[in-house]
Formats: structure tokens, sequence, C-alpha cells
């Protein structure tokens, strides 16, 4: 069986990567809720370092405002990205919510064909995870995806996450065991070429990161994702309830996508002893490239 092919960020020198950048337009996109604390510092490292008038190897910051009640489109705003409210993107697409819908309207919202994703919520960020990102797509055009991995010292130097240990790796292990080497299945930190973005299916929920990984492997092969060590990855641990959603949503992305039979009994609910039931976010978001309102505004721009 193949493995993801891997990476160091260290292997990438930002020298090597504006040599290689040529005529790619390259978008940073922050999917972010409520995250004043952390988003402006991102933001901030990346215009300074890969965005400035001398160094321009991303071409735009993109900070995706989910609906936040605090500072955060302020904060992002004054620190030099383009803020833009999920709501006002594809409103022709119908309502939706969740971090898959967010992730979604990231591609229609940017202008890039090399698209980068970042938590908001990393108290850790450093300029080399944008350029371990981009290094493999860069400098091998044959990479469709690359996913980031990490080590996690709030959890004792372990690989993955709560989540990704007790869910995401068992349940890939079992149902899709090709992709047993993806070290990071469910990491926030990754990037891809917006000619295969366009052609997959987001889940609005939590799930969309189990789904992309799948449908994408099945779409241009194993051989064509890759995987780079961003080296040490802190930010905010969420509630054990908050993650049995996540959870929940995980599940239903892989279930669907393992073409199991949807049983009469099963659920969309979270329930929960003495707890009110949680619709999980299990919809999806067609393929960009059957929805006609962003084909139009990719011919016009």
């Amino acid at each position: 069986m193949n493995d993801v092919r891997s990476y160091c960020a260290s292997s990438f020198p930002l020298d090597l990567l504006l040599a290689k950048k040529g005529d790619h337009l390259i978008s940073v996109c922050i999917p972010a809720r409520n995250e004043e604390a952390t988003v402006g510092t991102i933001v901030a490292s990346i215009r300074n370092h890969l965005a400035n008038g001398d160094v321009r190897l991303v071409d735009e910051i993109v900070v995706m405002d989910d609906r936040s009640t605090d500072a955060t489109a302020q904060t992002a705003r004054v620190q030099g990205a383009r803020v833009v409210a999920v709501e006002d993107v594809l409103p022709e697409a119908g309502p939706s919510r969740g971090k898959g819908n967010v992730l979604w309207k990231s591609v229609a919202a940017c202008y890039g064909d090399l698209i980068v994703w970042i938590d908001a919520d990393l108290t850790s960020f450093t300029p080399s995870c944008v350029t371990g990102l981009l290094g493999p797509l860069l400098t091998d055009p044959d990479v469709a995806m690359v996913k980031g991995y990490y080590e996690r010292p709030e959890i004792g130097g372990t690989g993955g996450g709560r989540t990704t240990e007790l869910m995401a790796r068992p349940l890939l292990g079992t149902l899709f065991p090709h992709l047993n080497s993806v070290r990071q299945p469910l990491g926030g930190e990754y990037a891809a070429r917006r000619t295969i973005l366009e052609q997959v299916p987001f889940n609005t929920g939590y799930g969309v990161e189990t789904g992309l990984l799948i449908d994408i492997a099945d779409l241009v092969g194993l051989d064509r994702l890759a995987q780079v060590d961003l080296g040490v990855r802190v930010h905010r641990n969420r509630l054990l309830e908050e993650l049995s959603v996540q959870a929940m949503e995980i599940l239903h992305a892989a279930l669907h996508r393992a073409d199991i039979e949807w049983r009469s009994n099963w659920t969309h609910h979270l329930l929960r002893p003495d707890l009110e039931p949680v619709e999980a976010q299990v919809t999806e978001r067609p393929p960009l490239n059957t929805v006609p309102a962003y084909l139009d505004q990719r011919a016009a721009s």
C-alpha cells in the first residue's frame, strides 16, 4: 500500500518558493468566528513576512467572518486582511451553516488558483505554516492537495487531537485504510489547487476535512496527495460537549462515502442524557463547478 508522501516545512525556504511561484495567484483563507484574540496576530505575521512590498508570495489574505459577535472582523481588517462576511458569498445558493460551509464559500470569495486554509485560533502560528503547505504545490505540479501535520504539546506530544485519535483514525482505518498514512486527517491547515476543490462537494459541518480527504484521494489518487510537518501546533481546546458533535459529523461524512445503507432508526441528532438534542450538520454543498452563480462569477473575473 502506498503512503502519502511526507515533507518537512523547512525543506521549502521562501527564496525557493518565490522562484517557483511564476504566474500562480495564492490566497490564504482564514475561517473565523469570535477569534479576536488570535486572528490579528496571524494576519499580521502573514502580511509582514509573505505579503509585503518586497516579498509577494501571498497575493491576498481573506478572513471569512462567520457571524462573529466580537471584534474579529475589525481586528483582521486593521492588520491588512480582506474580511468577507460568509452570508454575503453566493447568496443564491441558499442558507447554511458550519465550518464546511465557510470553507466552501471561501473558495468563491478568494481569487487564487492555490488556496491555503489556516485555522484562526492558532497561538503557535509562524509563516512557515504557509510556506510549508505551499511547498509541494509550487515545486511539483502533480500535487493536488497538501495536509499539514504537527506535534500537539497540550496532549503530551501525541500526533492527533482527541477527535482524531478517538474517532477519525479508527474510522478511516476501518472504512478507508488506504488513508492510514495521513497523520492529521482533521487538521485545519491545508492547501489545494482551485481546479481540484471545484470538483468535490463540501460537508457543511465538521465533516468537511474528512469528506475532502476521501473525495480528493478518490478523484486524483493517493500519489497526488502530500503532507508536511509544520512543527508544533497550539490552539484553543474545545469542550468535550463540542467534540461529540464534531465526532458525529465526521462519522456521517465517512459513512456516506463508504456507501453504507442508511437505516431508518439512525439519526442526525446527537442524543445525550439530560441534554437537549443537537442537530449535526451533515448536509453537503455541491461541487462549485456545478453552481451557476459561481461559474458566472469566475467568468466575469
